[in-house]
């Protein structure tokens, strides 16, 4: 079973523009979150979920990989007993071996037609997943951990491995260890990531704790909780490192009517930012009229960024920076048209 959650990314500079501008419509940028039942040993071959729970993941553009590092009776383990450590390894390899089954399929037709056949056209492809099987195989690694080329990447772009997926560890404590912010667990964790995914992100928190926090409606009360035990939610941190995984960023487009975030990839070039709000305006694009969000605040006002000289005018080759708020000029074949929304 899997359940699929848009959640809102949280900013401040777009509340800040919504409390400027006062807007009739607030859209924020949003992650899609699919919470998918958990993989146990054997899934590659068919165990548990198996097939269908590794055909979720392959879907997805990352990976939040959930621990459990708490004790609970009421909670049964599949394995008998909590380690994440141990759930650290069965996880990593089940990955590996699934992508081994799914790279063997795929590497028997090309060899059909690349080395028994002389096709040319195919000859790069073939040796891109040559080399994937040296990662999976010789190995025993993650592709992620491998260098690739630009045309590497093209290539496993179409195939969905589930080890080319960039990975984020959430370690679910209890209540009681999140508060006090020790786990007899963290410090194995830390080790195993380190050593098997250095500069990975590992984020604690406490799944009981958020759900008994946003019990409280009361938002003073709220506050009260978290000032009274020191500590604070850990899902706006879970959200933006989330999005920051999957090299995504946003620009704004605002006005009284609208205050919207639109979400781009790192190093989007404007026409194709503008395409993001209507295919007319990429088709047509003329100009972007940017300004830099942290100028609008410091200035105060458009009209007092413009007479402090920090409104540009950018061309075709401008790459939007995460935060520009965006005033697009795009010809629609009739004549010039103004646009900052649908």
């Amino acid at each position: 079973m899997k359940i699929t959650r848009r959640v809102p990314v949280p900013d401040d500079r777009f509340d800040y523009l919504c409390n400027y501008f006062k807007p009739a419509s607030k859209v924020p940028a949003f992650l899609n979150i699919v919470d998918i039942a958990g993989l146990v040993k054997g899934a590659s071959e068919g165990q548990g979920l198996g097939n269908a729970f590794l055909s979720h993941i392959s879907a997805c553009d990352a990976i939040f990989h959930l621990l459990r590092a708490f004790e609970d009776t009421d909670v049964t383990h599949v394995e008998g007993e909590v380690d994440p450590v141990r759930d650290l390894e069965i996880i990593r390899e089940e990955l590996r071996l699934k992508d081994e089954e799914s790279l063997m399929k795929n590497l028997e037709k090309l060899e059909r037609t690349v080395c028994r056949g002389g096709d040319k056209k195919q000859k790069p492809e073939y040796d891109v997943l040559a080399k994937v099987k040296g990662v999976l195989f010789d190995q025993k690694q993650h592709i992620r951990f491998s260098d690739w080329s630009a045309t590497d990447i093209e290539v496993l772009n179409r195939y969905l491995f589930l080890t080319s997926k960039p990975m984020i560890y959430l370690v679910n404590l209890s209540e009681k260890d999140y508060i006090k912010k020790k786990n007899k667990w963290l410090v194995k964790i830390k080790e195993w990531i380190d050593k098997n995914d250095p500069g990975a992100t590992i984020i604690p928190f406490s799944g009981m704790f958020e759900h008994n926090l946003a019990e409280i409606e009361d938002p003073i009360l709220k506050q009260k909780f978290l000032e009274d035990n020191n500590v604070h939610s850990a899902l706006d941190k879970i959200i933006l490192q989330g999005y920051k995984a999957l090299q995504l960023e946003y620009f704004f487009t605002s006005g009284t009517d609208e205050v919207k975030a639109w979400t781009i990839q790192k190093g989007t070039k404007a026409p194709q930012a503008a395409g993001k709000i209507h295919t007319d305006f990429e088709k047509g694009f003329i100009m972007a009229e940017v300004m830099k969000f942290n100028d609008f605040k410091e200035e105060g006002s458009e009209s007092a960024v413009k007479a402090a000289g920090k409104y540009r005018q950018q061309g075709r080759n401008y790459v939007v920076e995460d935060g520009d708020i965006i005033f697009f000029k795009f010809n629609a074949g009739a004549g010039l048209k103004d646009a900052k929304k649908k």
